[in-house]
């Protein structure tokens, strides 16, 4: 019966000692993930408002949301004790070895961004749609093609349709 006792009061100090750190890890999660939401959204308004393409805004307001999450994790892992330095460190490296493997896709984003951002051309009737990672164009014999950006930002094109 003594032993019960003895194990009931280790239970009941861990979690007095680690309780208000689980509390506070879920408390940081949850109003962090509302704020960075709200961040997120008050970001695309404004980059609308600011007459940026949807596309565009969109894109950053996902990329705000989604930094903005990883942030809170790390804090609500620093919460519970966590030492979250090291665990900077390899997600810093694994975001390197994902960006490295994925260099060309980067660059169509980044071409994506510049054609969003300038707009070389507008869609109409060659033009079907600019994405993130590619523009699709229509064919004078109605084919679909579809190009990545960074071949729109990297070659040279020549457009027949436009007058100078």
């Amino acid at each position: 019966m003594d032993h019960m006792n003895l194990s009931a009061d280790k239970i009941s100090s861990i979690v007095a000692l680690y309780g208000m750190n689980i509390i506070g890890a879920a408390v940081i999660l949850l109003i962090g993930r509302w704020l960075v939401g709200i961040g997120a959204r008050v970001a695309k308004k404004v980059m609308l408002h600011g007459k940026i393409d949807e596309t565009l805004a969109s894109f950053a307001a996902n990329a705000i949301y989604f930094l903005g999450l990883a942030f809170v994790v790390i804090a609500a892992l620093g919460q519970l004790g966590i030492q979250t330095t090291s665990l900077a460190a390899v997600l810093g490296a694994a975001g390197l070895a994902v960006a490295l493997s994925l260099q060309g896709s980067l660059g169509n984003l980044a071409s994506g961004v510049m054609i969003i951002g300038t707009h070389p051309f507008k869609i109409g009737d060659t033009v079907v749609a600019i994405d993130i990672f590619s523009t699709e164009l229509r064919s004078d014999d109605n084919k679909r093609v579809i190009i990545p950006n960074g071949k729109i930002t990297g070659d040279i094109i020549i457009n027949h349709n436009s007058k100078v």
